[in-house]
Formats: C-alpha cells, sequence, structure tokens
C-alpha cells in the first residue's frame, strides 16, 4: 500500500489568472481578484499593470497578502490595466523564477503573461526552440509561449497569439497584456475555466466567478473554448482563429478544485457538489446515526447525503485553518501528529454512533487512513466511508498536479482492498455514470467534460509515460 509520508492527501490546486483592462485602480482590483482565487494556488503570486508606454511587475513567493503586504508596492504599479497570477506548480517546479506573469522585451515592445493550465508537448517545442537558439530563463512551459510569439511575423498582435498557441497542445487559459492592449485566450477544448465581467466600464477575465463577487463586477459570460478576446481603447474585440476541437471542461473543478461560491462550466458549484452527495446517497445507502464532512471541501457533498439519506448532518472534525497550506514536521518521532494537526474529533458527535463520512476524493489513502483512526477513536462504532467522486485512478496531465499513476491507491487495488487498507466497515464511490448524470450528461459518454483521470481516457495525446511519470518541464 502506498507510504503514510503524506499530510493531507489530496490533489493539488493549480493556477489561478485575473485580469482587468479600463480601471484607474487596475493593480488594486487585481490584488482583490488574486485573494479571491487564492485556492487555486498558494506558492507564489504576481500582478504586472500596464501605463501605456511600459509594463511593470512585481512577483513574489507566498500567499497574495504577503507578496502584496506594502502599500507602496501598488504605487510602483501604475495604470489602467493590469493581469495578475496566483501559482501552484504543474509544471516547471515551485522555484520563485517562474512566478507569474512573465514579462519580457522583445522587438516588438513589452509583453506579460498568466497562464493556468498545462501544455503538453512543452518540452518538444522547448526541446525545437533552443536547438534553434532560444535562451530560456525559466523552467515553466509558460514561457514556451513568448518565445513562439516573440519569433511570428505576423503583423497583427491576435494573429501572432493565434499563430504561437496553434504550435502547442494541451490546457490554457491565458491573459496577455501588451502596454496598451489585455488579451485573454482559452483552449479549444476549454478545460480550465476563465469568465469574462465588467465593473465601472472595465472589462474584467478571471478563473472563477467569485473573483468577479469580490470586486462587485457583473458576470456576463465564459470565455468560449478556442475563444481570443483582445481588450483595447475601442472596447472588446472576439475571435475564434484555432481549430475546433472536442469540449472537454474538467469535471474535477465542479468536484473539488473551484470555490464553491463560484459558478463554472456554467454550473452552480455548491448545488453540483451536494447533488454528487445526494446521488452518491442512493447509490451507497447504509444505516447510520450521522452524516459527517471531511472539512471543508467535503462539506456541500455530506450535506447532500445527508438531505437525500435522512441520517443527520454533524460537524464532527474540526479543521484548523491556521497553519498554512503546508507544516514542516521537524522530527520523524512526531510525524503520526500530521493529520491531528489539521483536523480534530469532537468525541460527543461520535461517541457510540454509527459515522458516515463523506470525502470528495482518495487519492493515496493515508489521509483517510488516519482520519478513520481519529474516529475511532473518538468512540465511533462504526464508519462508512462515502466518495462524492468515482476512484481516481489516473493521473492529471492538463494543469493539476497529481501522483504518479503507481501512487493513486485506486489504480492498484479493488474497492474492497482500499476499504480494508483505510480501516473502514464499508467504502462506496459515486460511479462514473452517477457522475456524468450529476453535471447534465445522459448519454453514457463523458459529453463535454473530461474525467480522464478516472478512466484513463485523455482527450488531448501527450508523450508516452511510464507510470512513475508525470507530465512536467523539467
Amino acid at each position: 500500500m502506498p507510504g503514510s509520508g503524506y499530510m493531507f492527501d489530496k490533489f493539488k490546486d493549480e493556477c489561478g489568472v485575473f485580469g482587468i483592462f479600463g480601471h484607474p485602480e487596475a493593480a488594486n482590483m487585481n490584488y482583490l481578484g488574486l485573494y479571491a482565487l487564492q485556492h487555486r494556488g498558494q506558492e507564489g503570486c504576481g500582478i504586472s499593470a500596464a501605463d501605456g508606454s511600459s509594463i511593470r511587475t512585481h512577483v513574489g513567493g507566498g500567499l497574495v497578502a504577503d507578496v502584496f503586504k506594502d502599500n507602496k508596492i501598488f504605487n510602483r504599479l501604475p495604470g489602467q490595466a493590469a493581469i495578475g497570477h496566483v501559482r501552484y506548480s504543474t509544471a516547471g517546479g515551485d522555484s520563485l523564477k517562474n512566478c507569474q506573469p512573465i514579462t519580457v522585451n522583445y522587438s516588438r515592445g513589452s509583453i506579460a503573461v498568466a497562464h493556468n493550465g498545462n501544455l503538453v508537448n512543452a518540452q518538444e517545442v522547448r526541446f525545437e526552440l533552443e536547438k534553434s537558439g532560444s535562451i530560456f530563463s525559466t523552467t515553466a512551459d509558460t514561457e514556451v509561449i513568448v518565445h513562439l510569439l516573440a519569433r511570428s511575423q505576423a503583423d497583427a498582435l491576435a494573429d501572432r497569439m493565434a499563430e504561437a498557441l496553434r504550435a502547442v497542445r494541451g490546457a490554457y487559459s491565458l491573459v496577455f497584456l501588451t502596454e496598451t492592449r489585455m488579451v485573454a485566450v482559452r483552449d479549444p477544448s476549454g478545460f480550465r475555466p476563465l469568465v469574462l465581467g465588467k465593473v465601472d466600464g472595465a472589462y474584467v477575465v478571471a478563473s472563477e466567478t467569485c473573483a468577479l463577487d469580490l470586486i462587485e463586477a457583473e458576470y456576463i459570460r465564459e470565455v468560449e473554448p478556442g475563444e481570443m478576446i483582445v481588450f483595447d481603447k475601442d472596447g472588446m474585440t472576439s475571435m475564434h482563429p484555432f481549430e475546433e476541437q472536442k469540449i472537454s471542461q474538467c469535471v474535477f473543478e465542479l468536484i473539488y478544485f473551484a470555490r464553491p461560491d463560484s459558478t463554472v462550466f456554467s454550473q452552480q458549484v455548491y448545488e453540483k457538489r451536494k447533488d454528487f452527495g445526494r446521488k452518491l446517497a442512493r447509490e451507497h445507502a447504509v444505516e447510520a446515526d450521522i452524516v459527517i464532512p471531511v472539512p471543508d471541501s467535503g462539506v456541500p457533498a455530506a450535506i447532500g447525503y445527508a438531505e437525500e439519506s435522512g441520517i443527520p448532518f454533524q460537524m464532527g472534525l474540526i479543521r484548523n485553518h491556521y497553519i498554512g497550506r503546508t507544516f514542516i514536521e521537524p522530527q520523524q518521532s512526531i510525524r503520526h501528529f500530521g493529520v491531528k494537526i489539521k483536523l480534530n474529533a469532537i468525541r460527543d458527535v461520535f461517541a457510540g454512533k454509527r459515522v458516515v463520512v463523506v470525502d470528495d476524493s482518495v487519492v493515496r489513502g493515508t489521509t483517510s487512513r488516519k482520519i478513520i483512526k481519529m474516529i475511532r477513536n473518538a468512540g465511533a462504532k462504526e464508519v462508512h466511508m462515502r466518495v462524492s467522486a468515482p476512484p481516481t485512478s489516473y493521473p492529471c496531465y492538463y494543469g493539476i498536479d497529481t501522483p504518479t499513476r503507481k501512487e493513486l491507491i485506486a489504480s492498484s487495488h479493488s474497492i474492497d482492498e482500499i476499504c480494508k487498507y483505510i480501516t473502514a466497515d464499508t467504502l462506496g464511490y459515486l460511479s462514473i455514470d452517477g457522475m456524468r448524470r450529476v453535471v447534465g450528461v445522459e448519454d453514457g459518454t463523458c459529453g463535454n467534460f473530461c474525467d480522464a483521470c478516472f478512466n484513463g481516457d485523455y482527450p488531448v495525446k501527450f508523450p508516452r509515460l511510464t507510470d512513475d511519470d508525470q507530465l512536467g518541464l523539467f
């Protein structure tokens, strides 16, 4: 079975992007937008601002509030247009030099870019660029796009961007900034979300609608898969410069990644997560006294399970929100405290009870095993584990940092074996068909969603990898 050295057994967040054009406090509004998107990346962040003649950028490692804690920083970011990025390293490692936006000067001026996603052919494109003389300053796949853009001989900015992006494959929601324009692009498959809004006459793009809500922007619509939108002094121009592809929106955005108060792929995330829980209760009913979530992400599904089953909902596990994203355990002798540092059980809730524990995913199984032990130690009579997603058996290569396949417990163990390992009395996962029906797909296919992490059916092909590999740039 997988090892126990992981404290919190979840897929890791991807990245988030935000852009605003035509606002006198663009950098400040960007800060607020990134604050709302903090859940999408906590390793680093940055803002680039343009004032009509130049672009200025500030990036740093850590949370938004820490990187932009000095008001003087905003005085150095003037202009009515700005783009921003919160980072979790899916490709290129977590070095500070890989923080975004990436800003470069080239023969046609300056440009900054922020990227959410992962380019599956970035390594091969980079190799060809280096053979012809390109010098890279980061290991992020995003820089490949910048080099391709700089090499294009097309006259119009939109044409240069389209030419560059036709050379790459994979997932990208991108926001570009020049001295006088902002451009938003979503890949033709539409893997990652990107939405369009407006506030005080300024256009806004963001990874999720929760960022629009914070700045009180009006939600207009999604940026469409394969759409490029150019914002300039004349307004907004939309175009579709790419060959049409099958739409493959990441279903895990609805299951886990997006904030519950967001609307993603035109679906309200909180309600969908409750619906996953309701469907799970119909597929895996059990006699029990209470339903409890693994907080925080398991809460909506647990509410749905409780409502459908009629079993009372309780918050039996309390999460410590003040330890940061990671916790450094200084001594090998105290490593077994890992989960207890983050979660604690309320004994009065569990004592003598038959408990249904609802979580949104089980990756390696290590944290589930520790949580169940904690619940039993608090006095639970039975513990029934329910997961509001199908078994995760395959890595993601489209912008989510997942373990290698051999680390995913469901890739090599049956549900009965997983149940025995995590020491639950019973274990039930939401079926793939049940998940698809909840998101509105009734014909037995995946519809407009990518669910490759459950079945290995990858919509965009990539270099052949072994079970030890994860797709990344170095």
